[in-house]
């Protein structure tokens, strides 16, 4: 017995010893592969910076040649323009104003200035000038916010406990942002002007457009008649009210008593006439500011300036556009004869 249990001890610390042996070189061969794919990447970096640095002077040659045709070719294109638009649409059009303004792009992408000369009224060569329509919204963060906290006020709490604002906020579209920006390039700095009041009258000419606002203005007007009746009958109820504390005042110890009912005194008490006074204030208030916001179908911002500022991106400048094309093409054809001198030399 005695003779068996040193030889179990050996044999537990022998397969111990490999335990850790077998973990130690696992480590190490992991730590071996992650050094090599650094490896690897330093290497990729080296070989590109080494062909670069001995292929320069034809790169850059190449570089040089496309931007200098490239600016040629720039210097003989047209001046473009640019202007743009913000506005605010009421009563859902936002959708509506999306469709028109696409439509206008595909007319300048079909090139039927005949078209564009009638629906903006303008001369042929003006027409012509159009070159693209675009509209986007203006993203603002408090829009959603605003729009879930509308949403909350409008439905049950136990249909917005099931609608989370992630998923709110997913579903909100480019169409349900407040504000819209109209962009429009042409070749003309002096056509945008007479863009605007069409662009703005094809949504709210719409027969829809112009009945919603109709009843949402109409509704809006008895509302605040209604709300302002109801306070000049408080102003009226707090006069009452005064009257009878000063004619309590004046007579503490007379056994007349002036009984207002239960009712009306704990609904009558002065602070409670205070806070419905204010209340209907800030109602009103409210009324005011949606019957601002509501007067027209869309709201202008700030109108396409007169004169469009001079439209320029680097990314479609030709100098640019025909430098990098150049110095690509170079570098592709570099690349090949390299690999064809290594497939010969494979051969070998």
């Amino acid at each position: 017995m005695s003779t068996n249990q040193p030889n179990n001890k050996n044999e537990e610390e022998v397969d111990l010893g490999s335990l850790f042996v077998i973990i130690g070189k696992g480590f190490k061969n992991f730590f071996n592969f992650i050094g090599n794919i650094f490896k690897g990447i330093f290497d990729f970096f080296i070989v590109i910076l080494l062909f670069l640095r001995s292929n320069f002077i034809k790169i850059s040659g190449a570089l040089l040649l496309g931007i200098i045709v490239g600016f040629i070719f720039e210097t003989s294109k047209p001046d473009s323009f640019g202007s743009e638009m913000i506005l605010q649409p009421n009563f859902k059009s936002s959708r509506q104003l999306y469709n028109n303004i696409n439509f206008y792009n595909d007319l300048v992408k079909q090139k039927d200035t005949a078209a564009l000369q009638k629906v903006f009224n303008l001369d042929k060569a003006e027409a012509a000038s159009l070159q693209k329509f675009t509209i986007e919204p203006i993203r603002v963060e408090n829009d959603i916010i605003n729009a879930y906290d509308q949403l909350v006020l409008e439905v049950d709490t136990l249909t917005i406990k099931s609608y989370e604002f992630e998923t709110f906020k997913n579903s909100f579209t480019d169409y349900d942002y407040n504000f819209h920006k109209i962009n429009v390039v042409a070749q003309k700095n002096d056509v945008f002007d007479k863009l605007d009041e069409v662009i703005i009258s094809s949504v709210v000419n719409n027969k829809y457009f112009k009945r919603f606002k109709e009843l949402t203005n109409e509704n809006l007007n008895r509302k605040d008649s209604l709300y302002r009746k109801n306070l000049v009958q408080l102003d009226s109820l707090r006069r009452v009210y005064m009257q009878v504390m000063l004619e309590e005042a004046k007579n503490p110890n007379s056994g007349t008593s002036i009984d207002l009912g239960s009712t009306a005194t704990k609904t009558t008490n002065e602070l409670e006439l205070f806070n419905t006074n204010r209340r209907l204030n800030s109602d009103l208030e409210e009324i005011s500011e949606e019957k601002s916001k509501n007067y027209e179908v869309i709201n202008v911002i700030s109108n396409f300036q007169p004169i469009g500022h001079e439209f320029k991106e680097v990314t479609k400048n030709y100098a640019f556009l025909v430098g990098i094309a150049f110095a690509g093409l170079m570098i592709l054809i570099l690349l090949l004869i390299k690999l064809n001198r290594y497939l010969e030399n494979y051969n070998k």
